[in-house]
Parts: C-alpha cells; structure tokens; sequence
C-alpha cells in the first residue's frame, strides 16, 4: 500500500507501535499509583494516626493511653521476630525483686561504668528497641517511656541490700494475673498505665517476663481486647428494676 507521497505504510507496524507506548504508559502510570499509594500509606500509619491520636491525648486521657501503645507500633514486627527466651531468665518474682514496691522504677541491676552517663544517650542503645545488648551478653528488657532520656532520676544501682535502719514498710501485693471472665477471654490489664503506656515494653520479646509474655505482640493495638480492670467484684443482676 502506497500513500500520495509514495511512501509505504505498513498498518501493522504502527497499530504495534502505538500498542507498545499504550502499554509503557500503563506500566508508568501504576508504578506512580503503587509509590505515591505506599509513601501515602506510611504517611497515614506513621504519623496520620499516631499524631493524630497524640494530639487527642492532650485533652482525653482514655486516647492518650492508647496513643502510648500505637506509637511503638513500627516496634512490634521486630520484637515478634525476636527469639523465645530460655524458661526462667527473667520471672515475675525476678521482676519484683528489682522494684521497691508495685509500680516503682526499677534499679539498675547491672555496673555502671564511669563513661556511662546519667542520660539516655548511654541507656537508650539498649534499651530503647530492646534486643540483645552484645556488652551484657543479654536481651535488654524495652523502656515504655524512651522520651524521658534523665534515665538516672529514677533508676540507680543498687548500692544497699538492706535499708538504712529497721523500717514497718510493707510492700504492696502485686495483682493477680490471668483472670479472663470466660476460658480464652483477653484477660484485664490488672494495673495502672501511669509510665507504663507501651505494653510491649514488658509484654514483647526475649526480654519479656515469662508469666506474662505476649504470644503476639505483633496486634499491637493491645487495648482493642485488653482493657483495664474496674472492679474486682462481679457485677449482677438485682432486680431489673429502674430506681
């Protein structure tokens, strides 16, 4: 076939030509779609949700408590991907022995150098993520509250074995454990989230205690089915009748 130029055109050729840059611009456009869907995507996880909630926790202290344990969530992938521990390296009853009384900081159980400071610019390797600490040959347990970087204001070493003088303290009994209403029922959380708003922190990984460690700390949003306890008694049906 012969046009007025006296050139051939072969109609197979362009109709080729033409389905081969429909198709480049295809697999242009969706490469665009599936970036900007991802970056869009991590923008809205990351910082959407949890500034979001972050900033609903200045005035609501029931989101500020949730905001705590979503603000870690980028954590919780990598703590369930850390190894089981050995049974019996860190009990509930290792666990209170470093703690004066129920809630309070815990001391710092190992040496402190003189090059380690009284910052978390010396804590915070360690303890920020959790993970194996190759200096103590150990699994480092997670701080809920990496921000408070003063980390030597509340935590010391132990310097004493036994108080000052003869004291009447008594410690407060620690709550109850596994207490789910029904047979696999999420069980209440048995304390206060004061400071201690990162479940994870004590809940996740090898460094978790092994009475109240999470079989899966990847749902990280723990307060979907975990929800703190009201009242230790049951509550009942009187008469049904409006007062």
């Amino acid at each position: 076939m012969c046009c007025a130029s006296g050139k051939d055109v072969n109609p197979d050729s362009k109709t080729t030509s033409r389905a081969v840059f429909i198709g480049v611009c295809i697999v242009l456009m969706a490469s665009t779609v599936y970036i900007v869907g991802e970056s869009l995507r991590q923008e809205t996880f990351d910082e959407t949700i949890v500034k979001g909630r972050t900033k609903a926790a200045q005035t609501d202290p029931v989101i500020s408590k949730e905001a705590g344990v979503l603000g870690y969530t980028k954590n919780a992938l990598a703590i369930a991907e850390q190894p089981k521990a050995e049974e019996g390296s860190r009990t509930l009853s290792s666990f209170y022995q470093r703690r004066a009384y129920l809630g309070a900081p815990p001391k710092i159980p190992h040496s402190v150098n003189t090059d380690m400071s009284e910052t978390g610019n010396s804590c915070l390797p360690c303890h920020e993520g959790g993970g194996f600490a190759e200096k103590f040959k150990a699994f480092a347990p997670m701080t809920p509250h990496p921000e408070m970087i003063n980390c030597r204001q509340c935590h010391v070493p132990e310097t004493e074995t036994s108080p000052f003088r003869e004291t009447t303290w008594k410690t407060v009994s620690p709550p109850r454990i596994k207490r789910s209403a029904l047979p696999g029922s999420p069980p209440p959380v048995p304390h206060g989230l004061q400071m201690r708003e990162n479940c994870l922190s004590c809940h996740g990984g090898t460094a978790a205690v092994d009475e109240i460690r999470s079989s899966h700390p990847e749902r990280a949003n723990c307060h979907q089915c975990h929800v703190a306890l009201q009242d230790d008694t049951l509550w009942s049906r009187t008469s049904g009748k409006l007062d």
